[in-house]
This record gives structure tokens, sequence and C-alpha cells, in this order.
């Protein structure tokens, strides 16, 4: 289409050049509504001081010379100040087979010589398993990189996970005193599961005993620092950073346990990464980079030692850099972390996928990456995207009360199961064709519902409404793409050959083919805004103009052989593009339900 587009622009142009003596370079369309005839809508209000006319004249009298001169113009429809250009359905027809001769089509193949683009997401914490929430990160960050991909960008999947700090030490510490030598093995818990019991343990001890010491009398400040649980959990980090041999020795070992639980949870999630940063191994990165900034000047240093850098210029504030005791804080191995995936891969951007509480920090980030002088300081973006709730409200990991992944994902496939069997819609399968059927359709359901809403919006997931097969859901769009390959089927099995050319469309018809046509720029339009929202939009669109269509105009009943290779030829189209677009979503569509 983008041919067609390009020589109706310039068309209109010369039009506008001609009528009113104007020096215009482009004009800007839009796709006519549908409750209107036409094709593109040109808003003619800013020519009617060059025409002296009214809207309505001046909309006609371009009509007038598009149909005169234009061969592939057929008609106009003037609607007050707007033109409305109806093309030949030639000209749907062509781009219709330019479509079907293009693989892969809306997708662009990535040079080789490109830089790539990095996303980072996940980046869990080792003292718990993933939950809700980190569905949200990882299914944002893995279509994002798809999108990309897509877009003609070669992407490099990475995460950062957090595998120091107090809240590891807590977990270990509850472990030690409680667990009485309970592995994942010896417990059948999934080694994550078991690492964020004990961490949910140590928070209900801690909080018994700081009841307990101000029934005594003490204030809570007090209690806090007379704390027990806390002083040892502190003690076990300052033991772990001096490298104690035991301390490390049970570290790596609940750590060994985590990694396996979240690999777990990621497989049965369809996310992947192409390379895993640990915060224990770039913790001190960035204090060169604070050495640099103080000799520039960017950063200064209190009589306390501490450095800091002020930001309030730029309508931010005074951010500390290094405590005075010389330790780093996190936005300093941030600094750090970004100059070394800068220098250790050949990256041109990257994209940090992390909640909208961190707004904050990521300005500041990338504003002091800035002020450093690292000029790649502008192709860095935070997909900041909103918390994730359920009908019952928040969740709370340190009280237990968070939506685990894993359940979750299990619930999705047994919910998918009871309303399958329910609707009868899966006779004649094998088992195992029926486990991964749940599964499909239990992940479309999950992954369809948070990826259509915007990233930047709060949402709340609904389990029930997200796996109802009518509606702006998954399985609602993948019922409609089993239909259509169950119709190629059919129809492969007693070929109908086109006695003739189809010359006329139907006004859907032009629709699909329009639409189908938009697909490479909403592909570019997503990867550049970070939003997988805009695919699952275009897919959804989609389906239910070809599902209108279908209610209306059968394919095999249609007038003649033509019609009804065609109709089979134009469902097939919308078929792959809904299969491809799904697929830069994370989902599969089945090939039959």
């Amino acid at each position: 289409m983008d041919l067609h587009l390009e020589m109706l622009r310039g068309a209109v142009v010369k039009a506008l050049n001609d009528l009113y003596d104007l020096n215009l370079q482009t004009v800007d369309f839009q796709e006519t509504r549908r409750d209107f005839e036409g094709d593109f809508t040109l808003v003619v209000f800013p020519y009617t001081k060059a025409s002296k006319k009214s809207p309505e004249a001046t909309a006609a009298e371009i009509g007038d010379q598009l149909v005169a001169q234009v061969p592939f113009v057929k008609a106009y429809q003037v609607v007050k100040g707007f033109l409305n250009i109806s093309l030949k359905d030639q000209v749907w027809l062509d781009v219709m087979q330019a479509m079907e001769q293009t693989p892969d089509f809306g997708f662009k193949k990535a040079d080789a010589s490109t830089a790539a683009a990095m996303v980072e997401y996940s980046s869990p914490n080792t003292n718990k398993p993933l939950h809700l929430g980190h569905i949200r990160n990882n299914l944002l960050g893995f279509s994002v990189a798809k999108i990309m991909e897509a877009a003609g960008r070669p992407v490099k999947k990475v995460q950062i996970i957090n595998d120091r700090g107090i809240h590891i030490c807590k977990s270990m510490l509850a472990w030690q005193k409680l667990g009485n030598g309970e592995t994942p093995e010896s417990s059948g818990l999934k080694g994550d599961k078991l690492v964020g019991k004990y961490y949910v343990a140590f928070d209900k001890h801690y909080k018994a005993e700081l009841d307990a010491l101000m029934q005594k009398g003490l204030s809570k400040e007090e209690a806090e620092a007379e704390s027990i649980w806390m002083q040892e959990a502190r003690d076990m980090l300052r033991a772990w950073e001096q490298n104690d041999p035991e301390v490390l020795h049970l570290w790596n070992t609940m750590n060994s346990w985590v990694y396996l639980g979240f690999e777990e949870t990621y497989q049965q999630l369809g996310v992947a990464f192409d390379h895993v940063d640990y915060e224990s191994e770039t913790y001190l990165l960035g204090k060169k980079a604070v050495e640099v900034g103080l000799e520039r000047g960017v950063f200064y240093k209190e009589p306390d030692g501490s450095v800091w850098i002020d930001l309030t210029d730029e309508g931010l504030d005074k951010k500390l850099l290094l405590r005075r005791d010389g330790t780093s804080v996190y936005i300093t191995q941030d600094i750090g972390t970004a100059i070394q995936r800068f220098q250790d891969f050949d990256i041109q951007s990257l994209t940090y996928v992390v909640g909208n509480e961190q707004d904050y920090h990521f300005k500041v980030l990338f504003l002091i990456l800035k002020k450093l002088g690292y000029k790649w300081a502008d192709q860095l973006f935070h997909l900041s995207y909103g918390m994730v709730d359920l009908p019952s409200g928040k969740m709370k990991s340190r009280e237990g009360t968070v939506v685990d992944a894993d359940d979750l994902i299990a619930e999705m496939t047994a919910t998918a199961q009871k309303i399958s069997e329910e609707l009868g819609k899966l006779d004649g399968f094998t088992e195992a064709e029926l486990a991964d059927m749940y599964k499909m359709i239990g992940d479309a359901a999950l992954k369809y519902f948070i990826l259509k809403v915007d990233p930047k919006k709060r949402m709340q997931f609904n389990p029930e409404e997200s796996i109802d097969f009518n509606g702006n859901t998954g399985p609602f769009i993948q019922y409609t793409y089993a239909r259509i390959r169950s119709l190629k089927r059919r129809f492969d099995e007693n070929p109908i050959l086109a006695n003739g050319p189809v010359t006329e469309l139907e006004t859907q018809e032009r629709w699909m083919i329009q639409h189908l046509s938009n697909f490479p720029a909403v592909i570019q339009a997503a990867a550049a805004g970070h939003t997988p929202a805009a695919i699952a939009n275009y897919v959804y669109d989609l389906v239910k103009l070809y599902n209108s269509y279908y209610q209306q105009y059968s394919v095999f009943q249609a007038p003649s052989p033509a019609l009804v290779a065609f109709r089979m030829r134009l469902s097939v189209l919308v078929a792959d593009a809904v299969s491809r677009g799904m697929g830069l979503l994370g989902i599969r569509c089945p090939e039959r339900m």
C-alpha cells in the first residue's frame, strides 16, 4: 500500500499546488471512518484561505481534480470539511497480491551491521518466587524485544538478578534457624518457593519479636534497635561482604535453588534471556565513574566524605552516590552496569522494563550518565509500567499474600480446561494434544489480558474475564485463527480453482485488506513506542473485521469458484497476520479448537 499511498499523496499535493498556487511538499491523510464511504480522508480546512471558498466547495474541487487526473482514484465524498477519497478496487487487489508474495509480511529483516537494542527485564530478588507483578514485567520485556526484532533491530535480552543485600540474608538466617536442613528435594518445593517460605518466616518472627519488646514498654524504634533477628541478619550481611566461607556457602546453595526455580517459571511463561548479570558481581561497578565525575566537577564531596550530585537546576534534587564510608548505593551500581554493558556489547540502545515507582530513579540515572559525557545516554529508555492489582486488592510479598506466578499459570491452564470442556470445543484430541491445548489457551488468556493494556496504566487482572471465548481476549482471537485454519484444511481437501479474476470487492473486504496492509507500520510504531498493546489492539480489530465479514459472506457458498478461492486467500492472509501478531506477544495459536 505504501507505493499507492505515496502516489496519492503526491497527486493531492499537485492538485493543491495547481489549484491554489501553493508550495506544499506533503500532506497528511487519515483512514476514513468506517461509517463513511472512502479509504482515505483529507482535512481541507487548512486550504480554504487559499481557495477562498467554503470547506465543502474546496473539498469538491480537490476531489474533481483527483478523479480527473489520478487513474486509481474511483470517487470521492464530501462531508463538511473532509474529503473522503475512494480508490479503485484493483488497487486493493494489487495490495493483497503483494502481501501474499511477501514472506512474513510486516516483519523487517535486521541489517547484520546494525548495533543491537538491549532490553533488560525481570530483575528479580533471590529471596522469593516470581509473582503476578513479575509476570507483567517479563511479558512486557519479552514482547518488546520480539517487536523490536520484527521492526528490524537485532536485540539482546538481559536480566540482572538481585542476589545480595539484607533481604537475601533474612531468608538465609530464617533457614539457618528454622530449616532443619530442608531442601527442595526433601520438601518437594521448588527452590524459589522454599527460599520465599523462609523470607516470610523471618518477617513473622521479626514482627513477633517487636511485639514482645513493645509489650515490655519499648517504643517501636527502640524495639527495632534491640531486635536480635534483625541484628543477626545485618551480621550475616557483613560476613558475606567479608567473604566468610560459611556464609558464602549458604548463600551459593540457597541462590542455586532459586535460580533453578526461576528458570522453571521462565520456561512455563515462555520467556528467555541472552545474558544474565548478578548484582553480587556488579555492585562495586560505578565507583570509577564517581571518581571521574569528581575530577570533572560533575559530582562533589561533602566534609564527611560522602559524594553527591546536585540536580536542583534540572528540577530534581541532590542525590547520594557514595556513602561516607565509601560504599555505593543502587544508582552508583546502575551507573557502572550501564557503562559496562555499552563496553561489553555492541548495542545502540538500552531499555529498562521497571515499574513506575522507579520513575524518579531512572530520570536521575539517565541525567547523570548524560552529564558524564556518554553520548548513548540519549538512547536509554525506561519502560515504566503500572502495577497489577487483583479484584481483592494489592499484593504483599513479606506477608506471603502475593499471587505466585507458577500458581497463576497453572490456574489459567486449569480454567482453560474447565471452560473448554463445558463448551465442548475440543472433541477428537488425544490426551497429549488436549494438555498442550489447555496450556496454549491459558497462556493466551493471561498474556493477552496483560499485554493489551497500555504499559503505563495500572491494571487489574481478572482471571475469569481473561479467558472468555468472546470479546477482547486471547482465546477469542485464537478461536478465530483456528476457524480459518479449519476452513483452509477443508479447502485443501477439495480445492476450488478460480474460473476468472475477482475485480470487485465488498466494502468489508477493502477494509480488511487496508487493515492488513497497515501491519508493517503498526509494528514500527509499537517498537518505537515500546508498547505491545498496539499489536494486541491491531490483532483484535482485525479479528473483529473478519468475524463480521465471515458472518455475512460464506467462503464456500460464494456465488462463483473465483469468489470462493478469493475469500479463502483473504482468510489465509488474516490468519497469517493474526499468528504473527500474537507471536509478537509470545502467544501461540492452535491449528484447531
